[in-house]
């Protein structure tokens, strides 16, 4: 296995094909002796670059540079992988990495382009290869595979195994973001769709005495309790479900596409802004005011003169609109009602003028970023608008959930899907004082702090439960000790308020390991800061599955089957055949037993 990347994300792949499946990977990674540079694949490079590559080199006792100018791959040995080490990822560095012979290849680098070049290189090096790509657009994403696919029947020609070859790609983005927007919003859930299925897995909390615990198709897992430092209990049998008491717990559910909310984006019928949110509130109330002076001109009139009620509407339209028909000749009342519309016509002019201006304006600072508004409360205060930070703006908006997202840089990615979707921008440094105050923290139902920096996540939740004590965060944590940290110390110092960490890395990180060995995960659900991932699996040629009932199909603290894939409804005395396919919930360790 050869992984290939510039993050945190190439490290996990890289521990979780060793450490859980026994792999023997190949780490490629740009040098540590110095920041790297966006990786390029099979770009020349200029004179001066190859002459600061060889001055670095030399510095850090690395060697010198291949003969051509491209910078040499230095290889290391950590911890049982081996680990090449280079700036820039060449045909030559793949080669040396030994794609020509790597079961699977993934390319886990930020940049799309870097990856896409790479992985054309890669499959020409290696038809049979099994590559797996971290693509952030989604759509070229789609083009990506289907043309790398292609590319490998072109080389192989007519060679068996490259039928074999697959291409995956994959975003981390939008493998976290569902898991970090259900954390952040207390009941809601990660769903995770199989083949005419839909799951979903929902966080309880403990119910209080004398309430029955809510029950769901299974307990996927027992929460850490409350003033101890045990952690969670990964697919517990039934025995500890009920030893446990009053502890939280993440169950699974079954679910239908009508059980919830339609997908949408809050803005209306196909994106167009809802028409209420053209005009202001005294505007409307206004224009309301005037229709029923109207309405109410026109009932009098036919009172008064006996005519049919639509003439007298008609009538008083004539006299509110100034059209000449003077009430020569008529009673008293009539005179009296016409002068009157006159008068309302007069006041609904600047009324219908103020619309139009206002109606105008709205238009005109669609492309501008809206202000949290006056009287908001129980909304998300989303920090971070990068890719992932987008993807969470994106899904907290299918489920309908008011946010407000804070963002220090002013040419953020995700602004643009802001403006979009017509959400509250607050543009500053969530650090500095007044900033999480414009965005409301004080009312927020919870706060979502998913920023690159560990260290800017931690200072914002600190400064918000300094305002709000109560307050349920969520923060993007890397580093595994430092995590477990700050949870402890945070669930001391609050125990009333929810605290909750995640690692996009962690979370992504099986699936793109389950991508490389040719296994169908379907997602991860995170537990603390542990996760469980769910697979479709075949039972042929499976002991542990074949023969057994869905029910027996369990180990507990490994792995659980749920239900056979294309049926609405699974017994649990359904006994699973070669021919059935299961979706199983499974620790890392479990996914790796069933093979």
């Amino acid at each position: 296995m050869v992984v290939c990347g510039d993050d945190g994300l190439a490290h996990r792949l890289s521990a979780e094909l060793r450490g859980v499946y026994g792999e023997q990977v190949v780490l490629v990674v740009p040098p540590n002796a110095r920041t790297a540079r966006r990786p390029v694949v099979g770009r020349p490079r200029s004179a001066p670059a190859a002459l600061f590559d060889r001055v670095v080199s030399v510095a850090v006792g690395r060697g010198g540079p291949v003969p051509g100018g491209e910078p040499a791959a230095t290889t290391q040995r950590r911890g049982g992988e081996r680990v090449l080490e280079t700036e820039f990822l060449t045909e030559q560095v793949l080669a040396e990495a030994g794609v020509e012979r790597a079961a699977a290849l993934a390319l886990v680098y930020e940049d799309d382009e870097t990856n896409i070049r790479a992985a054309l290189t890669a499959r020409r090096l290696n038809p049979r290869l099994r590559l797996v790509l971290r693509l952030y657009n989604r759509r070229l994403g789609q083009h990506i595979e289907e043309l790398l696919d292609q590319a490998a029947v072109l080389v192989g020609e007519d060679d068996e195994a490259v039928r074999d070859a697959t291409t995956s790609v994959l975003s981390d983005a939008d493998t976290a973001a569902p898991a970090l927007a259900a954390t952040a919003v207390a009941g809601t859930g990660k769903v995770i769709q199989a083949e005419g299925l839909l799951l979903r897995a929902v966080e309880r909390v403990s119910p209080p005495p004398g309430v029955p615990a809510p029950r769901g198709l299974c307990t996927l897992a027992l929460l850490s309790a409350e003033g101890s430092d045990e952690g969670p209990v990964l697919l517990p049998d039934d025995e500890e479900v009920r030893r446990a008491g009053g502890r939280s717990t993440v169950l699974l559910e079954r679910f239908s596409a009508t059980d919830g909310a339609a997908p949408g984006n809050g803005l209306g019928v196909g994106g167009v802004p809802p028409l209420s949110s053209l005009f202001s509130k005294q505007l409307r109330w206004s224009l309301a005011v005037l229709a029923g002076c109207v309405i109410a001109l026109a009932v009098a009139l036919s009172i008064v003169t006996g005519i049919h009620p639509v003439k007298a509407f008609y009538l008083t339209l004539l006299d509110l609109f100034a059209i000449d028909d003077p009430a020569l000749g008529e009673p008293l009342g009539r005179k009296i009602l016409q002068l009157l519309s006159g008068l309302v016509g007069l006041l609904l002019l600047p009324v219908l003028l103020a619309a139009v201006l206002e109606g105008l304006g709205t238009f005109r600072t669609q492309s501008a970023l809206r202000k949290p508004p006056r009287g908001l409360g129980g909304h998300v205060v989303l920090l971070g608008l990068g890719k992932i930070g987008t993807r969470v703006l994106i899904r907290l908006r299918e489920l309908h959930i008011p946010v407000v997202c804070v963002e220090g840089n002013p040419e953020a990615r995700g602004l643009a899907v802001a403006r979009r979707l017509r959400v509250p921008v607050v543009i500053g440094d969530v650090t500095q004082e007044g900033v999480l105050e414009a965005a409301k923290i004080h009312r927020a139902h919870a706060l979502l702090a998913v920023t690159s920096a560990d260290t800017t996540n931690l200072e914002a939740v600190l400064y918000a439960r300094g305002v709000r004590p109560d307050l349920r965060a969520v923060l993007r944590l890397y580093d595994d000790d430092f995590a477990t940290a700050v949870y402890r110390t945070l669930r001391v110092a609050h125990p009333l308020a929810t605290t909750r960490s995640r690692s996009v890395s962690y979370l992504s990180a099986p699936a793109f390991a389950g991508a490389m060995l040719g296994r169908r995960v379907l997602g991860a659900v995170p537990v603390e800061r542990r996760v469980l991932l769910f697979a479709s699996v075949d039972v042929a040629d499976r002991p542990q599955l074949e023969g057994r009932t869905l029910a027996a199909a369990f180990a507990p603290g490994v792995w659980r089957a749920l239900a056979v894939e294309g049926e609405a409804d699974s017994p649990p005395d359904r006994l699973l055949t070669k021919d059935d396919r299961v979706v199983i919930a499974a620790t890392r360790r479990g996914l790796a037993e069933l093979g």
